[in-house]
């Protein structure tokens, strides 16, 4: 325990004046009853009332040390201990092409990838985690963070609108998707550095070929994990029309060659999910690689601990209150 306001403890001196005055004003005290002998009360019993005559005095003493110790607000230590956890950096990065409206995956591929990479980022709270989104073009929406609950948030709001509106291109730039996510991770000093790069089609867009893009992590020593997201044969998608909405079987083209190559560059796996519950299993399998162990100080904070020595005060106030007016009560 300290003390904020220390210097408030030298209040405590006044108390030896205090008892000074008190044991010469004691000893000059006259008696309130004169008789002319006391050799008659010699063998009378004293009362248990003559050794609470000093006990107003006692009560006062530690109510002024209580009240001093309250003005120099006591304070619970900061404790510093330092840990070691397990964690390593991670990027994901996930397309958001208008493919991955196609709903051979429940709801559609997007939503269910969006559910089972929360579970993976909530069953992670010691790595850095962040998120590239990719489609014609890439950009980052996280980067690497600790806070799971801001990048909970901006995964929770991607979708395929911006691509259906045109805000960026449609397409699937596999490479750009993993330059930009090795971009935020080429500076990390972390041990292990991993990408999960999930896509359903094959790359058709940007200025960075898929290889080129692996070849660039494997310098970094960024492992990356490929996932290849869609039904064998067809799946049914939403085409807007002006009569509403029609389904339509869309043939499921990803390019399972070009993610097994990146995989196998940067001594990662690529990984086929065809439901909900193989893409389940796909981050379970990934959720078991190696983890870094980091040193971590934690720090924990101070608190105030003044009530107990205010509570003593006020029961050593109300306690003298009732013997003043009780027991030890005078005649006037």
């Amino acid at each position: 325990m300290i003390f904020a306001n220390i210097e408030y403890l030298f209040l405590l001196l006044l108390l030896i004046p205090y008892i000074i005055w008190y044991v010469m004003q004691h000893r000059k005290s006259e008696p309130s009853l004169q008789v002319s002998t006391t050799r008659m009360y010699m063998k009378v019993p004293a009362s248990w009332k003559v050794y609470l005559v000093h006990a107003p005095f006692f009560l006062r003493i530690v109510t002024f040390v209580m009240i001093t110790l309250v003005l120099a607000r006591p304070q619970t230590t900061d404790n510093w201990q330092n840990t070691e956890i397990e964690g390593i950096d991670i990027m994901l990065a996930v397309d958001v092409s208008t493919s991955m409206l196609a709903e051979d995956l429940k709801p559609n591929r997007i939503e269910a990838a969006k559910e089972v990479a929360a579970e993976f980022i909530n069953g992670r709270p010691n790595d850095n985690i962040g998120l590239t989104i990719f489609a014609g073009e890439a950009f980052t929406q996280c980067p690497l963070t600790v806070d799971h609950g801001v990048l909970l948030n901006l995964f929770k709001n991607i979708n395929c609108e911006m691509a259906q509106r045109g805000l960026i291109d449609d397409g699937t730039a596999i490479g750009m998707g993993l330059a930009n996510a090795v971009s935020r991770l080429k500076e990390s000093k972390a041990k292990s550095k991993v990408v999960i790069l999930l896509t359903d089609g094959v790359n058709n867009r940007g200025d960075i070929s898929p290889l080129t893009a692996a070849e660039i992590a494997k310098q970094f020593g960024i492992r990356v994990y490929t996932i290849g997201v869609g039904t064998n044969g067809t799946a049914p998608y939403p085409m807007p029309t002006y009569a509403g909405v029609q389904y339509v079987q869309m043939p499921v083209e990803i390019d399972e060659s070009v993610l097994t190559q990146i995989a196998a560059t940067t001594e990662g796996n690529y990984f086929r999910a065809t439901s909900n519950s193989k893409l389940k299993e796909v981050y379970q399998e990934i959720d078991k690689l190696e983890k870094t162990k980091l040193n971590v100080k934690e720090f924990s904070k101070r608190e105030e601990a003044y009530h107990v020595f205010a509570l003593i005060a006020f029961a050593c106030i109300l306690l003298e209150i009732i013997l003043r007016n009780t027991v030890l009560k005078k005649i006037p």
